[in-house]
């Protein structure tokens, strides 16, 4: 079976017959994966991961900053040193794959995951977008046990989001070997560029991208303006979720800026020990050992319990300058930050319930926030 991306090409701009394409094929080379790097790569990670067309997936780690290089290749499979053509004919078991060496420093390899799952259909285990076939499966190969766990808790993450309406089918599959492949479709993106444009556009894939993740599509580029997207174990779930999930007060003070009433809300007068979250990702917030007794009627804290997953941003609604309080990954409106708290800090957090939920300390553990256990001993 030939490649269908072949045919893309060939329909849209006529400008190689296939034949000049396997005319490149050669024996290729197998990464040695135990090949020590040079001074200035001591430090440096490598992780493999398939998402269809490796033009497109190198091309897009490419421009992710931190990661060093990505060298598209075949893994999978039951052939040794596989040709393009093999591959792609289906019958060797390999998938089309990029192997990405990254900086840990700049970018880690849950901060990749979630780049992944942002460039391909993680849904469809039988190919992507235009291309049919295993040979453009999706899939995640581990180099170690903690690269696979951490791929299992990113999916497990991704599926409870309800980000997709299918259920997630990307493998996660142990790393036996790597085949680079040809030099033809090495930064093919760049030696190629108006056909791989071609190619892209009439694959489908960023329309399919942009109707599912929207400007959740943000990575931080090199030499770019793009921030990084909002990537860690907490994720902000579909609208279509939430709207399911939240009561309408929650949903209109999380998403729409809304505002409680005062002194009638769920934890404006709580006593309890534990943690507040956010309602919306899970994030943790803000810690009961915090919360003091302000007055106002709403929970009111002197300081973040992870001043990370706290965003402040300009409010001027309401003919005055105030400053929003947000959540970093749930993106969720918290409420407002005022200078008239306790020392030390001298800060009021004025949040609504609404925009939390509370988790006593004797249920930390169980609820997967084991780590902040230690602050209640």
């Amino acid at each position: 079976m030939k490649s269908i991306k072949l045919f893309v090409l060939l329909g849209i701009i006529g400008l190689f017959a296939v034949g000049a394409k396997f005319a490149m094929d050669k024996p290729v080379e197998k990464m040695n994966m135990e090949k020590p790097m040079g001074k200035s790569m001591m430090d440096a990670k490598v992780a493999t991961f398939a998402g269809g067309c490796f033009w497109c997936t190198e091309s897009d780690f490419e421009k992710v900053e931190g990661v060093v290089e990505a060298v598209s290749g075949y893994s999978g499979g039951h052939v040794d040193n596989p040709t393009y053509g093999q591959v792609s004919s289906g019958r060797t078991g390999h998938t089309e794959v990029v192997q990405v060496t990254y900086d840990p420093k700049k970018v880690s390899y849950d901060e990749l995951l979630d780049v992944l799952w942002r460039i391909m259909d993680p849904t469809d285990p039988n190919g992507q977008f235009v291309d049919r076939g295993s040979q453009y499966r999706p899939e995640i190969f581990y180099h170690n046990k903690e690269q696979k766990a951490m791929a299992e808790a990113s999916r497990d993450r991704l599926a409870k989001s309800g980000r997709f309406s299918k259920p997630i089918h990307t493998k996660i599959t142990r790393l036996e070997k790597f085949y680079k492949a040809e030099a033809y479709h090495q930064n093919y993106y760049k030696t190629h560029a108006v056909r791989y444009k071609y190619y892209r556009f009439n694959s489908g894939r960023d329309q399919f991208l942009k109707k599912v993740w929207g400007d959740d599509m943000l990575v931080k580029q090199k030499m770019g303006k793009k921030k990084m997207m909002k990537t860690s174990k907490y994720m902000k779930p579909a609208d279509e979720v939430l709207q399911k999930k939240l009561t309408p007060l929650q949903y209109k003070v999380t998403q729409h800026e809304g505002t409680e009433r005062p002194f009638s809300n769920e934890y404006w007068d709580n006593k309890q020990e534990g943690i507040y979250v956010d309602v919306v990702s899970g994030e943790p917030l803000f810690s009961s050992r915090d919360k003091y007794k302000s007055g106002t009627g709403w929970p009111s804290f002197s300081r973040p319990l992870v001043t990370e997953n706290i965003v402040n941003k300009q409010d001027k609604k309401l003919f005055m300058a105030r400053t929003e309080v947000r959540s970093k990954f749930g993106d969720s409106h918290l409420g407002h930050l005022f200078s008239d708290g306790p020392k030390p800090t001298g800060l009021r957090y004025c949040i609504n319930s609404a925009s939390l939920r509370f988790i006593p300390r004797d249920k930390l553990k169980q609820e997967g926030y084991e780590n902040f256990a230690s602050l209640f001993k």
